[in-house]
């Protein structure tokens, strides 16, 4: 493994960086130019994908998601792709086993190699024992997840806990991941020495956010207190809600006298041609954020605000939201302190602008939360609800009708007759059932296949100059010279 001083980095450039700065709109084309320095820079492994990705990829780029997952593999053959993943291949909904172990197999067929699976409640008895069998048995290997959050009930021995539910599920590695930023040092130096001590030989790695700007130096303070392993960013698509930068995080541990493992050239390609494509396309550049204490007071991500100021602005309420985000911390609580974090971040969010509009709390209440008092998401979950909320929601006649209500486990036989029938492939069956509209798969076909070369050019200055100069309608001649090179363009183009 190499000396104790070594750290090593997990890339999450063309996943979390593309999720969380520019909204899942990377196309295939933006990432194969540089996909192969990725396998220079000697990451562990490069995050590619989640399953929340594939119904964007189709809708949005009318790109097919498992080509994107075969065209990166290509160009890494030995560094490993993974996926970020529920233990559910569409949003909030628990998915037929036989779907879940299907999907393993194609993820493990077109060129993923490992899944970074996590459960939103940390019920490692919920669901995860089929994913991590699946994952197994299709050759991936599986890191699962330690989902932090902040609250009285999530104490350094309730994650000393949960390590050792992880380790008894003999996954290769173990991932503390905090999804909000929330994690300071102070907390680190408790926190991540409870849970080594609870692993045994096991790795641990970690990865936050840059939300509340104490991200890098969490980072720092994960590797004093023994975590070998970082999931990091490459610029633009790091800092701000993403994660640190690789090379800043590198060139800190330097002078801390760690020896990050990576070979920072092709990473410095990479962030050259990313910027070049923000700049040409208009997208975010991520930069380090100020500290923001609010965020630990309400603890909502950044997407499920943004999604409360759609929704409000829609019902001419947007001046409630400062009352909607603060009645977040109150139904939080009320049901035990749920991970803010996909889904329940939604869950909660939802029935805190309704208490708001209606003025008055669980008068009304959501189906999915009424599923969660049922128990859909863990007995563990259902039974910190506070008892007086949970008699509100028992009495309402909803909560009554669902009652009896159970996820049907279909076989894959049953799903592809309700699909498109045998004639269907599983990749296509698994599309479906994920994007959920035969339209949008029918006009992804229709686009044609994913185009690689539309940004082959980034990394060449001279190229990037000639196709900004073709764009130009005002110049009835250029002339370029240098050194032994000269080119004229006339006013159509031409060469001359």
């Amino acid at each position: 493994m190499g000396n104790d001083n070594e750290v090593r980095f997990i890339d999450t450039t063309f996943r979390d960086g593309n999720q969380s700065l520019w909204a899942l709109a990377m196309s295939t084309s933006m990432m194969l130019p540089v996909a192969s320095r990725f396998e220079e820079a000697e990451f562990v492994a490069v995050e590619l994908t989640s399953p929340a990705h594939f119904k964007t990829i189709v809708r949005e780029l009318r790109e097919d998601p498992w080509e994107r997952i075969r065209l990166i593999s290509r160009e890494m053959p030995t560094t490993p792709l993974a996926v970020m993943q529920h233990c559910s291949i569409v949003g909030f909904r628990i998915v037929p086993m036989s779907l879940a172990q299907l999907w393993m197999q194609r993820l493990a067929a077109n060129g993923i190699r490992r899944v970074h699976l996590m459960e939103a409640s940390n019920d490692f008895a919920l669901r995860v024992p089929d994913y991590v069998k699946f994952a197994t048995e299709a050759g991936m290997q599986v890191t699962l997840a330690l989902t932090y959050s902040l609250s009285p009930k999530h104490t350094d021995e309730y994650y000393a806990e949960k390590a050792r539910d992880a380790v008894a599920l003999k996954v290769p590695a173990i991932l503390l991941k905090d999804p909000g930023g929330l994690l300071t040092p102070e907390r680190i130096r408790t926190l991540v020495p409870a849970i080594l001590r609870n692993v045994g030989e096991t790795p641990v790695a970690f990865h936050s956010h840059c939300t509340t700007g104490l991200a890098p130096l969490c980072y720092l303070e994960a590797v004093r207190q023994g975590i070998r392993v970082l999931h990091t960013a490459i610029p633009p698509l790091a800092n701000a809600s993403s994660q640190p930068s690789v090379l800043s995080v590198a060139n800190n541990l330097r002078y801390l006298d760690y020896v990050p493992r990576i070979n920072e050239a092709p990473i410095l390609a990479v962030a050259d041609h990313l910027h070049y494509i923000a700049k040409r396309e208009g997208r975010a550049i991520g930069a380090p954020v100020e500290y923001d204490e609010y965020q630990y007071i309400h603890q909502i991500p950044g997407g499920v605000i943004s999604n409360l100021k759609r929704q409000l602005s829609q019902l001419r309420l947007i001046d409630k939201l400062p009352e909607v985000i603060m009645e977040c911390v109150q139904v939080r609580k009320d049901f035990g302190y749920p991970i803010m974090v996909t889904p329940f971040s939604q869950f909660v969010a939802a029935q805190a602008a309704i208490n708001v509009v209606l003025g008055e709390r669980y008068k009304q209440v959501t189906d999915d939360l009424i599923f969660y008092a049922l128990g859909f998401w863990g007995k563990e979950a259902a039974a910190t609800i506070d008892c007086n909320v949970m008699d509100r929601i028992m009495s309402l006649q909803r909560s009554k009708e669902l009652a009896d209500w159970k996820s049907p486990d279909l076989s894959l036989e049953q799903v592809r007759v309700q699909y498109g029938g045998d004639g269907l492939s599983d990749d296509d069956l698994l599309l479906r059932y994920m994007v959920g509209s035969d339209d949008d798969i029918n006009a992804m076909r229709a686009a044609g296949p994913i185009r690689c070369d539309e940004y082959a050019g980034a990394e060449t200055p001279l190229r990037i100059l000639l196709k900004e100069l073709l764009k130009r309608r005002d110049l009835s001649h250029v002339s370029i010279r240098v050194r032994d090179l000269d080119i004229a363009l006339d006013r159509v183009g031409r060469s001359v």
